[in-house]
This record gives structure tokens, sequence and C-alpha cells, in this order.
């Protein structure tokens, strides 16, 4: 069965592979040695944010750009394999994975695998397709606050055994309204005010 979105990606295709040129020779290694691992939100665009060209970095993308351990694998491959040597975590503002929970996800899974929709401020199933339990054994990294999931992120990778210490390891938040890049920094720890003793 054919549709207008097959049909637009192929011909997209058609166009771009007509004017691929040298691109066939660019080597597998991304040239700039470097990694960015992001969310799978339509917004983003990492060669545009990051100024990026094929052949330049690599792109690990899932949603809410977390450090699972699919995307950790990744980044090891990125870097035993290929060379890379600073990765970026970068999640972004008004992130679809800020909007349920764990639990929220698990029982509407339970209850139909069809797709669902915000109604009224709650997720609701919107078809009457059978459902299944197996989400219960999923975690789906949620975010409830973004500044600490990127720290979360960040320290989950770097604490991992098979990611060297020579690795840099940046955090980032992208403002999906302004296009920017702000950079996520540790916490301050709040000091303890000394009582005098009466």
């Amino acid at each position: 069965m054919s549709t207008a979105v097959l049909s637009e990606v192929l011909e997209a295709n058609r166009r771009y592979a007509a004017s691929f040129g040298s691109k066939g020779q660019l080597a597998m290694p991304p040239a700039r040695h470097f990694a960015i691992l992001t969310c799978m939100d339509a917004r983003l665009d990492p060669a545009k944010f990051a100024g990026l060209a094929e052949g330049d970095a690599h792109v690990i993308r899932n949603a809410g750009g977390r450090a699972s351990d699919d995307a950790i694998r990744s980044l090891i491959i990125s870097a035993k394999l290929l060379g890379t040597r600073e990765w970026f975590v970068i999640h972004h503002t008004n992130c679809g994975m800020e909007f349920f929970t764990n639990d929220v996800m698990r029982d509407l899974l339970a209850e139909s695998i069809g797709p669902a929709a915000l109604v009224d401020g709650a997720w609701k199933n919107q078809s009457h397709e059978p459902g299944s339990h197996a989400g219960h054994f999923i975690e789906w990294l949620t975010i409830r606050d973004q500044h600490q999931s990127v720290l979360d992120d960040i320290d989950r990778i770097k604490s991992h055994p098979l990611v060297p210490p020579g690795i840099a390891v940046y955090g980032y938040v992208y403002d999906v309204s302004a296009g920017s890049l702000i950079e996520v920094k540790s916490k301050p720890v709040k000091k303890r005010v000394a009582r005098d003793a009466a």
C-alpha cells in the first residue's frame, strides 16, 4: 500500500541521490570526533543547531535524549572504534517525556497498544486494540526536571565502566522556542548556616 508520505520520502531521496556527488567517499569515523545524544523530537535538527554536515559527527537519538543502555552502547562504539572524544547530551524544553510517567505509559499499554491522546489534561487511549502488560518491564525514562535529567544522564555516562575517563561530556538543554543551547551545570550545593550556640 502506497501513501503520500512514502511517495514524498522516495521522491526526496531521488533528488538527494541525484546530487550526492563526492559524499560517497566520506570516511566512516566522524571528521570532527564528537557525538551528540539528543531527543527524537521533530523540532530538533542537530545538523542545523550544531552546524553539522554529513560526516562530521555521530548523532544518537531516542525519546528524551536519555542515556539509556542502548544510547550508551552507541557512544561506547563511537569512542572505542570510531574515535570520538567529546560527547554532548542535549535535552530540550517542552519535551513530551515530561508529560507522562512510567505508570501512565504502562497503564495505557496494558489497556491498548493503539494510539493515545492528551484529553483534558489526561492521556486517553483512542483505539480498542488489545493491550499488553509487556510495558511493565520497560523503564520509560520519563523526565520530571529537565535540568536534573541532563545531570543524571551525564553522571550515568561518566560512571559507566566502559566509558574512558578522558571523554569530555557536556550537558545542554535546547530551547525549542528560541533555537539556542543552554548549558547545564551542576546545581549549587546549599550551605548550611551555622548557628551560634546559645
